[in-house]
């Protein structure tokens, strides 16, 4: 048994970070990266498999993200009831159960089923992130939660490179785009090729099952501090129901959860509609348009670290108010551009959600009071459900006025972004001067 030799206070953060079991816990934001950036590959190959819509491809998403918003309160209250090791770990063995239901999905080849698979892989990944992010910045100093949360997230595009280039290398193939195929084949090859396109969904998750069940060994033979926080003899916790009714009453709080649904609804959005994007804008396959997705989340993880330096000199504030108003200025050129360049540009906002997230989570997070914790990470971490709606609407939008306008939506979702920020800025400023007030006054 791995052993963390640290002092707990009574709000539940340490006094210093173990490291590897940090690194450790850092190790679960690469692998739902995976898992959320091989959806992209599934909305272009469903889309051309199945003869979808814009908007019916991107319910890949909805599915996704849904099952994040229906579990999210489920996994805080086995949080609360036991400690965030145990929902990490019944995150990582709902995650496998989803992955090994791709197999019988391969096999019926109904789009259904596949949303059900994918459905199944979301309720073990809202397990793990309303654990992790919450217990990310939990362990070690309060005065550094926003920064251990955002080196965890640079972690992320890690797993999600690694997805879409499993999804480049054994889902999508060489040759012509598989409409441009399709085109010239007859009713009984259309069927037998659907069939062998769907056969090649199920091999990423192989190898993502020998990788989760290493995890889980892992986490099972390492010790974790509880990271709870510490309660008066005979004072219960909360309820839901007494949790929720402060959370309403928290202004602050309700506005950090529509910026984090639409920043994340533009993140997934952005990135759903990328590859598809290249495919209008070139003749090009669907293998060499994935390209562009790893490019993006390259740009991704640059993003990120260029974040956390510019963090160590300015406000977070300030930097995700420039982050935003530069996106808004890439998302209209990607919406009104011309030719290819397009979508270079589209790749480039990705280099801006880098810091979006974290500081989103760990800002809002620090809105509520201790004993309100568990519970507040878990709607937060709910607010993820914009990625189950922001993709369907550019999707609905798409369909009526052309994928590359569609963009537009994502524009309106990163000005409101900065709006937050601004407010937050504000904010901090007026409580900072409150106390100098209140000094001269005596």
């Amino acid at each position: 048994m791995i052993k963390s030799n640290t002092i707990q206070g009574p709000d539940g953060y340490l006094d210093k970070t173990p490291v590897f079991q940090f690194i450790l816990l850092s190790c679960l934001f690469p692998l739902w990266g995976c898992a959320a950036s091989l959806n992209d590959i599934l909305i272009t190959q469903f889309k051309s498999v199945f003869e979808l819509s814009n908007f019916a491809s991107a319910l890949v998403q909805s599915a996704f993200y849904g099952g994040y918003f229906l579990i999210a309160i489920p996994a805080s209250l086995v949080i609360k009831k036991s400690s965030y090791k145990v929902a990490i770990m019944i995150g990582l063995s709902l995650y496998i159960l989803g992955c090994t239901a791709f197999f019988p999905a391969s096999h019926m080849a109904t789009y259904t089923m596949f949303l059900a698979a994918i459905f199944a892989i979301a309720v073990g990944l809202s397990f793990l992130e309303t654990a992790a992010n919450t217990y990310s910045s939990m362990l070690g100093p309060k005065s550094h939660a926003i920064l251990r949360l955002n080196i965890s997230q640079t972690f992320y595009p890690v797993g999600a490179i690694a997805g879409i280039l499993l999804g480049k290398y054994l889902i999508f193939q060489d040759g012509a785009s598989l409409e441009s195929q399709m085109a010239v084949m007859s009713v009984d090859q259309i069927h037998a090729f659907r069939l062998e396109m769907l056969e090649h969904t199920l091999k990423p998750y192989k190898y993502i099952i020998f990788i989760l069940v290493g995890v889980f060994t892992l986490f099972a033979m390492t010790q974790y501090p509880k990271c709870k926080v510490a309660r008066q003899s005979g004072h219960k916790a909360p309820s839901i129901g007494k949790t929720l009714k402060y959370l309403s009453t928290n202004n602050r709080f309700k506005k950090g959860i529509v910026a984090q649904f639409l920043y994340v609804g533009m993140q997934v959005a952005v990135w759903s509609f990328t590859i598809r994007l290249a495919l209008e804008m070139a003749d090009i396959n669907e293998r060499a348009a994935s390209n562009y997705m790893v490019y993006s989340f390259v740009c991704f993880f640059i993003g990120k670290f260029v974040a956390n330096l510019l963090m160590t000199r300015f406000s977070a504030e300030k930097v995700l108010i420039a982050y935003s108003i530069i996106g808004m200025a890439f998302l209209t050129y990607v919406s009104l551009g011309h030719d290819f360049s397009a979508v270079y540009v589209a790749v480039g906002v990705s280099i801006l959600f880098g810091p979006c997230w974290a500081t989103i989570y760990a800002g809002t997070l620090d809105t509520v009071d201790n004993e309100y914790t568990e519970t507040a990470g878990a709607v937060i971490v709910m607010a993820i459900v914009g990625a189950a709606v922001v993709p369907a609407i550019q999707g609905l939008v798409a369909d009526v006025v052309g994928m590359q306008l569609s963009f537009l939506v994502n524009f309106i979702c990163f000005g409101y972004v900065g709006y937050y920020f601004f407010g937050e800025m504000k904010n901090k400023k007026a409580n900072q001067v409150q106390p100098k007030l209140a000094e001269q006054t005596n």
